[in-house]
């Protein structure tokens, strides 16, 4: 036996360094509550940084209706994943992030993994901007992880479908997800971002199809066989 294997697979390094950058962010705003560093201005950290850069549908309405699009805005699409609304949101988006995005990275690579992970992210967004009418700014990581949660259920699928499996199977850890999302629903006052968290995985589900090993040659040889 090799004693330089780790019995342990390494974490990904995209992976690791979304995970560090989520926690990372989630600390200064904790430090900065209870004083301990930036002085009495960083108990406002995350209230700005919310205003900054959370994903505003009120704001894409406007850039939509005036045909305007600045940079300081498009950004949302992309920052708006990295700031949560308290730490155990941020501990809660870090879980699954490792969970999912170990798995998904090991057989799909670190390039396809990130795009993934911010296309899931923006997708989520329009999808938020687009079917709601909602005041209240998009926060937090949850839309792009549900996107590797779309490219797991992928490998899963793809996975049945090499045994003769049924493929539905695949789908049940979303439909987990959303049930619980549903129950909690029906018992307190929840924020519509399950439609950023769906829009996300149906993304990432798709995204799946050309950027897995080998998907976007296999889609050029069915478009080449019809």
């Amino acid at each position: 036996m090799n004693g330089n294997n780790s019995a342990v697979n390494p974490l990904p390094p995209v992976v690791a360094a979304l995970f560090v950058v989520i926690v990372g962010i989630e600390i200064v705003f904790q430090l900065g509550t209870r004083n301990l560093i930036g002085g009495p201005g960083a108990v406002g950290w995350r209230l700005a940084a919310i205003q900054t850069y959370a994903f505003s549908g009120d704001i894409f309405d406007w850039m939509l209706a005036n045909n305007h699009w600045p940079l300081s805005h498009l950004m949302r699409f992309v920052t708006y994943p990295f700031v949560h609304g308290s730490f155990s949101h941020a501990l809660f988006v870090g879980v699954m992030l490792l969970a999912m995005g170990k798995m998904v990275a090991e057989v799909f690579g670190q390039i396809a993994t990130l795009a993934i992970f911010v296309v899931s992210g923006i997708g989520g967004a329009l999808a938020y901007a687009l079917f709601l009418n909602d005041p209240v700014p998009l926060i937090g990581g949850f839309p792009p992880v549900y996107g590797l949660i779309g490219a797991f259920t992928f490998l899963l699928a793809r996975s049945l479908a090499s045994v003769g499996a049924n493929q539905a199977r695949a789908f049940s850890l979303i439909a987990v997800l959303m049930g619980i999302q549903l129950l909690f629903g029906l018992f307190f006052q929840i924020q519509n971002d399950w439609v950023a968290d769906l829009a996300g995985f149906v993304t990432g589900f798709v995204l799946s199809f050309f950027v897995s090993p080998g998907g976007w040659a296999r889609i050029r040889g069915r478009i080449r066989h019809d």
